[in-house]
């Protein structure tokens, strides 16, 4: 293992080498703390940065560098700036976008960061940055048995990879529990219970990177949905109906040997303590008809709170989920439509609901929404505060004539954070919901006529 470590030390030292010639000229970094969170398998990384501009020319935009390989296993990036002091602090959010560069050393990727106004010479700001890594802790072994723990190492730099000079820096990584196997020694360095802390580093030049290792027990359920799809269908007489297919997989440590579910039972504590068998779902408040049902049929091992403001819905599927383990099922439940729908000041109306996935504290490979819009709708449109893919479909339901238009969103790697509110734009004129039953009086009308033409046919043969 130790080989194994230093040869991964040796491969990072050689992608990544001091570059202070291809720093980018306009500001400098005087204070940096990083706070990498590795409780879970979803790794939150907390940086605030001091920036201050030292040209003359104004400052709109500061960028964030990462390397190739977390640049690619990044699932969101998110800024604030603080304004105010003390009691009266407060954070505004900030545009960021991923943008290129003409010279990146060693295939560095950046995202720009949107300043609220120019930063002048002298001037400093402080912000306030988030970003979130998923499939980033690689599990080592690679397959336990049912009583082993699960043992993770996570890679990355003591020192900030930044394209500018960083006067004073530190990076705090806090771990699961205090059961870590080795890491990384970078003086100065220092270890207290769960945390690690590396610095502070004085004066790095831009592009400076080091890396470092870290192998702890991490015995978090890896959730990880492969594959999402959610279906709402809107109906204008009164009720939202949503359907989602789940295809789960346990991201961990594969399982190794066989399971005994005797050892499993008695011995809870001690055996599995990597996988699990419970899911939480928060799902809206007044939900109903709710339904949990995999290939084989439903699933009665379920409970669902309700309330106000939220409904819980706890499953269990059949199984317990140890590494490399699957499952698949389907949960359904119906909402209000008073909820959900609303109509604009322009006369339109627009579904307003949330993105993400339900399940609590998982990672969704590919997520995709299909909006079913009511039969007769036109010009949809959709605002959701981060970029996705998105398009129209048409489906066609029991006594529908055109079809209904379908909005299909679709975004990968998904995490609790993307849980937020998206809006379905569209037009409705009301004449179509007379559609339907008139249809039905139709039809009825004809069966009638036809029952009593049958009857007041005479279809004997006479001479």
């Amino acid at each position: 293992m130790a080989a194994i470590i230093l040869s991964l030390l040796v491969l990072s030292l050689s992608l990544f080498t001091v570059i202070s010639s291809s720093s980018l000229p306009g500001l400098q970094i005087l204070q940096a703390e990083r706070q990498i969170d590795l409780t879970s398998h979803i790794v939150r990384v907390y940086l605030t940065l001091k920036v201050e501009n030292i040209e003359d020319d104004p400052a709109s935009t500061v960028l964030l560098a990462f390397p190739p390989a977390q640049f690619d296993r990044l699932a969101l990036v998110k800024a604030a700036v603080t304004v105010g002091k003390k009691r009266k602090k407060s954070y505004v959010p900030l545009e960021v976008n991923p943008t290129e560069q003409p010279s990146s050393p060693n295939g560095t990727k950046y995202y720009a960061i949107s300043l609220l106004k120019p930063l002048l010479k002298g001037e400093t700001t402080t912000l306030e940055i988030l970003y979130i890594l998923t499939h980033s802790l690689e599990p080592f072994p690679v397959e336990i048995s049912q009583s082993d723990s699960q043992l993770v190492y996570y890679h990355d730099s003591a020192i900030i990879l930044s394209p500018y000079h960083i006067k004073q820096q530190a990076t705090l990584v806090k771990t699961p529990s205090n059961k870590v196997e080795s890491f990384t020694q970078v003086e100065p360095t220092h270890r207290s219970g769960n945390e690690l802390r590396y610095g502070p580093f004085e004066d790095e030049h831009p592009y400076s990177y080091f890396p470092i290792i870290i192998h702890f027990e991490n015995n978090n359920p890896f959730a990880v949905v492969e594959e999402l799809e959610r279906e709402i269908e809107v109906s204008h007489w009164g009720s939202v109906q949503v359907t989602e297919h789940y295809k789960l997989a346990h991201a961990g440590a594969k399982h190794k040997g066989v399971f005994s579910r005797v050892e499993y039972q008695s011995r809870p504590a001690a055996s599995g303590v990597s996988s699990f068998k419970h899911l939480l779902a928060e799902l809206p408040p007044r939900v109903h008809s709710v339904y949990y049902r995999d290939d084989i049929g439903n699933i009665s091992s379920s409970r669902l709170r309700t309330s106000s403001k939220k409904s819980e819905l706890l499953i269990e599927p059949r199984y317990p989920l140890f590494g490399g383990w699957k499952a698949t099922f389907v949960i359904g439940y119906g909402v209000p439509l008073q909820d959900f729908l609303f109509e604009s000041a322009a006369g339109a109306r627009y579904l307003n609901y949330s993105f993400g996935c339900p399940l609590a504290d998982t990672v969704v490979d590919k997520l995709t929404i299909k909006v079913v819009l009511p039969e007769g709708s036109q010009n949809p449109s959709v605002e959701v505060p981060f970029a996705i893919e998105q398009s129209l479909e048409t489906k066609y339901s029991y006594l529908d004539v055109i079809g209904r238009t379908v909005v299909v969103l679709e975004k990968k790697n998904v995490v609790p954070e993307h849980n937020v509110p998206f809006q379905v734009h569209y037009k409705f004129n009301p004449i179509f919901m007379l559609a339907e039953p008139l249809m039905l009086a139709a039809a009825f009308f004809l069966f009638f006529i036809t029952c009593v033409a049958y009857l007041h046919i005479d279809l004997s043969l006479r001479k």
